[in-house]
């Protein structure tokens, strides 16, 4: 038996497959964009509507665990709550069988010329939305290559009395072949891939659908550990969505293994005049529909449970990013939607910096200056992370449109961090007024406090504009900046007429000009953030 050819074809008709569906899964990535993100946040008012847009999801994107990182960003940002992201996973799994009955269909002998005709598409066709669909299709036909290659390497082990005495005895053992599947899904971290495997075995007439049936349910458990890994060290709702994904799997395998003639049956009824590799993925569909219907009426019981064992720490989050997940960035417009939520997070805190900067000047309260401080801190941390993710969904690849709202975004994250310094500054400012006892008239701390309030409402306006997209708001950006600026020349007067008639401390100057120079620079800033949220609207 000439090991080397298994091994090679095998080994290599797996790199072959996996790379199939994931470039098939970045092509339908591509093609829908975004939107994926909206469906997500919009139709999942309910666990149900939850389950039917994690299957819609899942079969354009070919893979249950992106659509539990999405959902669990979306959760992250107070989009989706617990029960409506539960309701999302489930329907993962379900959407997740798809790959299995693609496989099913048996179309290896066209791999080829289905590979041929995206080639095509993908590299003589300018349109994007044209190679987009031509990636589609070339990872389709990049699957059943992978899956011919494999089943060409694996046909010489029916020879081998060792393999053949193996499958016996896990066809004779259910436990033992659920192990099985649980940990070469570990291994290979693709439950598509595995069950990929065991539909090729299964058509080399290696193992039998009933033998079959506890290494699929194994491989369910074993996608799980992706989950599992992902989550360490991740947020709570990580950890807690990752929670559900094992329980649901853990308790589904031990339900189908205890009533595997039953599932035996009711497959051979449904599909009994098919080949086994779309018997397997009928059982596949089976487990995951089933499965879903048993635990849908106990949604609410299940978020009480992992909330209950994984329970929400004080402040776990407050100076750490919320909505950036390394995960995300295989679907690079999804992240693109995901950096957003942080910039807007960024520039709310930014805005928290400014009212706690006019608190210490009007009330001297220490514990403001503090505060804005500590913020100053988060501004910048969150400069630095959100800029390093930027820059690796760009290498991840983006559309055209979708690269020129990431470089408005770059431009962006620079503008919030500017509003930070200078509110850090007034801060500062107002620090040596106290330590030099630093005196105002009532005129001019009335002008400040007026400049002030202007200043918040224009920053505002721009992360409000900036999240929602509205042209209205950032319009009133454009007129609160002119506005500032008119103020910083009218107030910039004032003060010194001020200081030369004697109404003002000769040392207050300096310290309340510069303020006023801050806030003019506050509101150019926040301008530029409405004139990005206008270009790309």
């Amino acid at each position: 038996m000439d090991w080397q050819d298994i091994i090679f074809k095998f080994v290599g008709g797996l790199g072959i497959f996996l790379f199939g569906i994931k470039y098939m899964s970045d092509g339908l990535q591509k093609t829908a964009g975004d939107k994926m993100r909206g469906l997500l946040a919009k139709y999942t008012s309910n666990p149900i509507l939850g389950v039917l847009v994690g299957i819609v999801v899942t079969i354009l994107i070919q893979t249950s665990t992106g659509t539990t990182v999405m959902a669990i960003g979306l959760i992250n940002a107070g989009l989706m709550t617990l029960r409506q992201g539960i309701g999302v996973i489930l329907g993962a799994n379900i959407g997740t069988t798809m790959t299995a009955f693609i496989v099913g269909i048996k179309i290896e002998e066209y791999a080829l010329p289905i590979i041929g005709i995206g080639a095509v598409l993908l590299f003589f066709i300018s349109n994007k939305k044209v190679q987009y669909i031509g990636q589609i299709i070339f990872g389709f036909g990049t699957l059943f290559l992978g899956l011919s290659t494999m089943g060409g390497g694996l046909k010489p082990l029916r020879a081998l009395p060792e393999f053949t005495d193996f499958i016996i005895n896990v066809s004779d053992n259910p436990f033992l072949g659920v192990l099985v599947g649980t940990i070469f899904t570990m291994i290979v971290q693709s439950s598509s891939a595995t069950i990929g495997i065991l539909q090729t075995i299964a058509d080399e007439g290696m193992i039998g659908l009933r033998g079959a049936l506890p290494v699929l349910f194994g491989d369910n458990i074993g996608t799980t550990i992706t989950a599992v890994l992902a989550s360490i060290g991740a947020t709570v709702a990580a950890k807690r969505a990752a929670l559900v994904h094992v329980i649901f799997n853990v308790l589904g395998t031990i339900i189908f293994t205890l009533a595997l003639g039953l599932v035996y049956n009711v497959v051979m009824f449904i599909g009994g005049d098919v080949n086994i590799r779309m018997q397997i993925a009928y059982a596949h569909g089976f487990f995951n529909v089933t499965n879903t219907l048993i635990f849908l009426p106990f949604v609410g019981v299940l978020a009480w449970i992992v909330t209950k064992l994984i329970p929400q720490k004080e402040q776990e989050l407050e100076f750490q990013v919320k909505y950036l997940d390394a995960r995300l960035l295989a679907t690079p417009a999804v992240a693109l939607g995901q950096a957003q939520f942080e910039i807007i997070r960024m520039g709310n805190v930014a805005r928290d910096m400014l009212n706690d900067a006019t608190a210490f000047f009007f009330k001297r309260e220490t514990k403001a200056a503090s505060k804005a401080l500590q913020k100053e801190q988060l501004v910048n941390e969150l400069e630095r992370k959100i800029t390093d993710y930027m820059v690796k969904i760009h290498q991840n690849g983006l559309t055209e449109s979708e690269s020129e709202k990431a470089s408005g975004l770059m431009h962006t994250i620079n503008d919030i961090e500017r509003i930070g310094d200078h509110a850090e500054n007034i801060v500062e400012l107002t620090e040596l007024s106290v330590t030099n006892k630093v005196e105002y008239s009532a005129d001019a701390v009335r002008d400040l406090k007026t400049m002030l309030e202007m200043a918040d409402h224009t920053v505002e306006r721009a992360v409000y504009a900036l999240e929602n997209g509205d042209m209205e708001a950032a319009g009133e950006v454009l007129k609160g900046e002119a506005e500032l600026d008119r103020m910083e020349r009218e107030y910039r007067k004032a003060h010194i007429h001020r200081l030369n008639q004697g109404l003002c401390t000769g040392n207050s100057g300096a310290i309340y000009l510069d303020i006023l120079s801050n806030l003019e620079r506050i509101g150019d800033h926040s301008k530029n953030i409405a004139e990005y949220v206008m270009k790309t609207e």
